[in-house]
């Protein structure tokens, strides 16, 4: 392993990210390339986590852009501040009633950036303080319209605004976006990017997972809970529980000062683990308590 992946390896490992080589590796050559790393996987397997511990380890800002249906170029780049505007027009007509008013040039400066909105894409462009980290969360939950526009923006990092020409980034973000595959990204947005798969972890590193972030875990308590999980995952359930539930679930039962699991405390605290009432609904009684056996046999 190259020195600075292994350095990098241990940076996030110190912000509680535990991550196998092929992560770090990605997030390593997507920063030195200056290219986005497009990350794909399940719900609940650090997608998202990755740009929060990158930002604290850069010591930068993290600017998120959350995607959903019918996110549009305004609300994602940038808007005029009309309240503002409207005020400072409302001034210039009083101004021009008591004789004093200079109209000269209030176009231009209703029209500047103190009148602009910034939304997260410029934002990130716009910042002068340094690189930060730009975080597209679940891109796949926008429309392919959007898409296309994402492309432009990414293939230069700078954006044109009509009334004040072209702004060009002066320090390229580390840029990750996030995709819980509920649409296919374009070929095109796949091309701009790096790409990195995540999967569920394997057991011992899910035990480490639940050791390093859940303080008070017992041990054997971290490794019953892996076990029970990993089992669900099997399943065929509608959500299967992600290492986001997986801690939700282990922070629950420290709380309720468990140090084992039996049936009544995964009945009572499934909540934490499985969102879904169809899948609660099947996992009967009788289910719960064989696989709580079968955790705790190990």
């Amino acid at each position: 392993m190259r020195p600075e992946i292994r350095e990098l390896q241990g940076a996030m490992r110190g912000e509680g990210y535990i991550a196998e080589r092929s992560i770090v590796t990605a997030v390593h050559l997507a920063r030195a390339m200056e290219k986005p790393l497009l990350v794909e996987g399940d719900a609940g397997v650090g997608k998202t986590e990755i740009a929060k511990v990158m930002a604290a380890i850069l010591g930068t800002e993290l600017i998120r852009l959350q995607c959903y249906e019918g996110l549009d170029v305004n609300t994602a780049l940038y808007e005029w501040n009309y309240q503002k505007q409207l005020l400072r027009l409302r001034i210039a007509a009083d101004q021009r009633t008591a004789g004093d008013a200079d109209p000269d040039g209030l176009e231009d400066l209703i029209f500047g950036r103190g009148y602009l909105l910034e939304r997260p894409l410029l934002r990130a462009i716009t910042r002068a303080e340094g690189a930060p980290v730009l975080l597209i969360d679940e891109i796949d939950r926008a429309d392919e319209g959007f898409e296309a526009f994402l492309l432009e923006v990414l293939s230069d990092f700078q954006v044109t605004i009509p009334e004040l020409g072209t702004i060009r980034a002066a320090h390229r973000p580390l840029v990750l976006l996030t995709s819980n595959r509920t649409r296919e990204i374009g070929d095109a947005l796949r091309r701009r990017c790096l790409y990195l798969f995540i999967e569920h972890p394997p057991f011992e590193k899910e035990v480490e997972i639940v050791r390093t972030k859940v303080p008070g875990v017992a041990d054997r308590l971290a490794i019953e809970i892996t076990h029970f999980v990993q089992a669900l995952r099997g399943r065929s359930l509608m959500k299967p529980p992600g290492v986001a539930e997986t801690l939700d679930w282990a922070r629950a039962l420290v709380t309720l000062h468990r140090d084992r699991l039996d049936p009544g405390i995964v009945a009572e605290t499934l909540g934490c683990l499985v969102k879904d009432r169809h899948d609660i609904r099947e996992l009967e009684q009788g289910e719960i308590r064989e696989l709580v056996g079968a955790a705790m046999a190990t």
